[in-house]
């Protein structure tokens, strides 16, 4: 699913351009995602203050400690560099008010205890004054963690671009209390910080409970990775509108179904039950999906195996070769299509869960690219010859685990057919041209899969040619 704000000296490398038509606002980023795991900084504690009851000053200033001890105390950096830059900042009293009154619900209002929201941010940078952040440990490898490169001018068009099309679509923020508050943020983006009105938009949308479509989840999810937030810091509490689920949807950015199944069982996980890592996978929808398309499109994989013609033979052969043998169904004294049926059930009863309105359905399969996707399995077929998968428990020679895959394509689904062979791919290790891996991307394209699918799963074998 991160960058601190260091200051240099007293103005803490917060940069006014002289430009009178435009006024730059620079501070140097970190990789937020280096140190915390959510929200940090002042809209942290707006996030703190908008969970309790309403609070008094000795409260609110509890809760700022708690923001400024995040990652062993390293969230006084955020929390005391937020604070600065709205203070350093021309952005009016009555903006500030309003978007801590928003970002709160309200929950704490300075000028019920006889300061501005000017002199209880001052109060806040007394306590928190700016220092220098302790290096991030260096990554695996030794690699130091770099900053994102955050072009400023682009950021702050873009967060006012979501502000806007919030106040557009959201008639609770073009109506009382928060009628001005979407100025207000605007405000902070333009004459402080867009990282900071970014953080403070989001905790105005999930005090208030006000909605965001899938198409702005997406963009809103873009500018957490261009500012290299921890992922749960947009999405956690974000009320969004999924789309319906729909077995077509290609939201994820990895593998997904039968395949990503299979995975889990090449790796360690005798510490639970084999139905137990069915659930696991039926529940592990990415943070772009709807809620429940994991099972969805686990049930649907499972669901097409069970009604095609293959025999049952075949389909214990490819899941054999898709699991490194980790889960043998028919050891355990099971045929592969009980297993499916286990799978099935098991996807069923998550979406009774989390969509009880949803009536399965499938999408036609894309028998199309079969011819495509058997291209790339005739070229790799010498490889597969010369490897066995599980080689020393219950052999199956990559020939016939190839003959396997082959017919999942040619008899129940091309796509899910096409994420085997990449299993198969992985499992015996099958080094790669740069013109196959290529092939396999363009496959991968082809099918609508995400971004990742294929580069996780085989890019590791490429060898210079």
């Amino acid at each position: 699913m991160g960058p601190s704000r260091h200051r240099d000296g007293p103005t803490a490398m917060l940069g006014r351009s002289t430009d009178a038509e435009e006024v730059t606002m620079a501070r140097r980023r970190e990789t937020y995602t280096d140190h915390y795991e959510g929200d940090f900084g002042l809209s942290a504690l707006t996030a703190a203050v908008c969970a309790a009851a309403p609070v008094d000053v000795p409260a609110a200033l509890r809760l700022a400690a708690g923001a400024a001890n995040l990652c062993a105390g390293e969230g006084a950096v955020e929390l005391g560099a937020d604070v600065r830059i709205l203070l350093d900042s021309a952005v009016p009293e009555e903006a500030l008010r309003a978007v801590w009154l928003a970002a709160t619900g309200g929950r704490f209002d300075p000028a019920g205890h006889g300061m501005t929201t000017r002199a209880w941010l001052g109060r806040l940078a007394e306590l928190y004054p700016a220092r220098e952040r302790t290096p991030a440990p260096r990554h695996a490898y030794g690699y130091a963690p770099t900053r994102p490169d955050v072009d400023e001018a682009r950021l702050r068009e873009d967060v006012v671009a979501e502000i806007r099309a919030s106040a557009a679509e959201a008639p609770a923020l073009t109506a009382p209390p928060l009628s001005g508050v979407p100025a207000a943020l605007e405000a902070i983006a333009e004459e402080a910080d867009a990282d900071l009105a970014l953080r403070l938009y989001l905790r105005v949308l999930k005090a208030w409970h006000i909605p965001v479509d899938k198409a702005q989840f997406d963009r809103l999810m873009v500018l957490d990775e261009r500012l290299a937030y921890p992922g749960p810091l947009v999405y956690d509490g974000l009320d969004v509108r999924w789309p319906p689920l729909d077995p077509a949807r290609r939201d994820a950015e990895g593998d997904f179904g039968l395949s990503a199944l299979a995975a889990r069982f090449a790796s360690p996980w005798h510490t639970r039950t084999a139905e137990g890592v069915v659930r696991e996978a039926a529940a592990a929808d990415e943070t772009a999906q709807t809620p429940g398309s994991a099972a969805v499109l686990l049930l649907q994989d499972a669901v097409r195996l069970l009604d095609s013609p293959l025999p049952t033979g075949t389909i214990a052969r490819v899941w054999a070769a898709a699991s490194e043998r980790g889960y043998d169904a028919e050891r355990e004294g099971t045929d592969a299509r009980d297993w499916l049926r286990t799978i099935a059930e098991v996807c069923r009863t998550r979406l009774a869960e989390v969509a009880p309105a949803y009536v399965p359905g499938h999408s036609p399969a894309r028998t199309e690219l079969a011819g495509a996707v058997l291209e790339v399995l005739r070229a790799v077929a010498p490889e597969l010859a010369d490897r066995t998968v599980s080689p020393h428990a219950s052999p199956l020679t990559g020939t016939d685990a190839a003959e396997a895959v082959a017919a999942v394509v040619t008899e129940a689904d091309p796509d899910l057919g096409f994420r085997l062979l990449l299993r198969l791919l992985d499992v015996l290790a099958v080094p790669l041209t740069e013109e196959r891996y290529a092939r396999c991307r363009a496959l991968g394209e082809r099918f609508g899969h995400g971004p990742w699918l294929v580069s996780e799963a085989v890019e590791r074998l490429v060898r210079n040619e």
